[in-house]
């Protein structure tokens, strides 16, 4: 009672503008307690659970060094050392017949320069291709860091050789037990079984994934090409204002004649009609635009948007929860997203799934070599003191400005379809139908957390839709990105 009479009477003090004395409390003593001989003071840290190692976590990491391999600076390497210097540092036979292909190349006529391009570009991704951890491009700390123990490379790879068994995915083996056990596995493309080149670890899956060049699509890479193409063969622009007119690369260079090859080849390129179904096909992602035909697909993943978006925000809930120590943050709901998304990515892995990425990806390298080339930089003058990380960026850019195009920059386009391709091969190879241990999602969810949330900004940055609010956004990117075309054109 004397104790809230006093706490009242001070409180009456206060309210009247009086001063009380204050004291300080006394310094705490090296022993930790309060400085009156007691040790009543506990300090409390709380820690984020345990992480539980997963025997799939190298496959992430191959995945991650062998996307990043296949890269376009690493690829733009690859072709000046082999075509341009002829410095072959011991790489496999094909690539010395090819650099002294190009050593041996004494005049520049017809389709030869472009038809040696694209034989390099096939066999760069031939050498980058396949599930495996390369001493090349390793990063043990990064990696450590995101599995949360350190791992030399000899312990990754001998990691990876334990999960891939048989040598091969356990997604493979599955399914090869399961719907085509009844045929012999050969190493002859013309008999009857399994390709066995198709199986194997060492040699497949090649790490690439459409939604790639679906994203390098919608950045307007490949119009840009066109656009180019047809200014090269002295066609005019249909609404008659050209703003490439001027556009004159001169015979003395070498892009003349790679220019001409790659329009030779032309009919041997997939069409646009036939990368659209295939988009549908794999992720029932449409495209828009002038260009674009009118196609009825027979088959599209019509729910593969919804799945992934979902799986996205998600994960943004998980980070929020697994940030705050406090709470035990539930991996389950992540686990069923991830088996929603890659049951619908198997659905779509047929036809010409083995073919068409590949040839995709030889392609739009190649278009994003001709465009980082000096000659055509030179005639488009982009901004020089904008950071792009590769070559070919400021002359799309510039492209877009040039036709009145969209003015989101490629960077954003990039980053979701370099971001988009590890996340979806993730998925994909995965063997998560059989998994029912919510730990690793939780593991997916915290080594691929960069990766999400780059996506997450990217696609904001890109169509203006924030995939970590609620109701999580369902529709086509290509809808929202023609919406923002047409609110563009309106203000300008």
């Amino acid at each position: 009672m004397k104790e809230k009479e006093q706490e009242q009477g001070i409180g009456e003090e206060l309210a009247k503008g009086a001063k009380v004395p204050v004291q300080a409390a006394p310094p705490p003593s090296k022993g930790g307690g309060n400085g009156n001989g007691s040790n009543d003071i506990v300090r409390v840290a709380l820690e984020r659970p345990r992480r539980l190692p997963t025997d799939d976590q190298p496959l992430w990491v191959a995945i991650r060094q062998r996307t990043r391999a296949i890269g376009f600076e690493n690829y733009k390497k690859f072709i000046e050392r082999v075509l341009c210097e002829g410095d072959v540092n011991g790489d496999p036979e094909r690539v010395e017949q090819l650099s002294r292909s190009a050593r041996g190349m004494k005049t520049l006529s017809g389709v030869d320069a472009y038809q040696l391009l694209k034989q390099a570009t096939q066999v760069f991704l031939l050498l980058e291709c396949g599930v495996a951890i390369k001493a090349k491009g390793f990063e043990r700390q990064k990696e450590a860091d995101r599995l949360g123990e350190d791992l030399s490379l000899n312990e990754l790879q001998e990691k990876l050789r334990t999960y891939l068994g048989e040598n091969r995915l356990p997604y493979y083996k599955r399914i090869l037990e399961n719907a085509l056990s009844g045929y012999p596995e050969t190493d002859n493309a013309f008999c009857e079984g399994v390709f066995r080149g198709r199986v194997v670890a060492s040699d497949a899956p090649c790490l690439l994934e459409l939604i790639w060049s679906y994203w390098h699509e919608e950045g307007m890479v490949v119009q840009s090409m066109n656009a180019l193409s047809m200014r090269f063969q002295n066609r005019e622009n249909a609404s008659g204002n050209d703003p490439l007119r001027s556009l004159e690369i001169d015979p003395l260079r070498p892009l003349t004649n790679i220019f001409f090859g790659y329009l030779q080849d032309e009919p041997l390129r997939l069409s646009l009609r036939r990368r659209a179904y295939e988009y549908e096909h794999h992720y029932g992602l449409p495209l828009y635009g002038k260009a674009v035909p009118a196609i009825h697909p027979a088959d599209r993943r019509s729910k593969f948007i919804e799945g992934f978006h979902h799986l996205l925000h998600r994960c943004t809930i998980f980070f929020k929860e697994d940030d705050d120590t406090t709470v035990l943050a539930d991996g389950f709901a992540l686990l069923q997203a991830l088996k929603e998304v890659h049951l619908t990515l198997a659905e779509g892995a047929h036809n010409q799934f083995g073919d068409l990425p590949w040839t995709a990806r030889v392609e739009m390298l190649m278009e994003e070599w001709i465009l980082a080339r000096p000659e055509i930089a030179d005639f488009l003058r982009g901004r020089p003191m904008v950071p792009y990380l590769e070559g070919w960026m400021s002359q799309v850019d510039t492209m877009k400005r040039l036709q009145g195009w969209t003015d989101v920059t490629v960077t954003h386009f990039h980053d979701l379809a370099q971001y988009g391709e590890q996340l979806l091969l993730s998925i994909r190879y995965g063997d998560w139908v059989d998994v029912n241990e919510p730990h690793q999602a939780i593991n997916w969810a915290r080594y691929w957390r960069p990766e999400i949330q780059s996506y997450i900004h990217a696609y904001r940055a890109a169509t203006g839709v924030d995939l970590t609010a609620e109701p999580v956004d369902s529709a086509a990117p290509s809808v929202h990105l023609r919406d923002r075309l047409a609110a563009q054109s309106k203000r300008a």
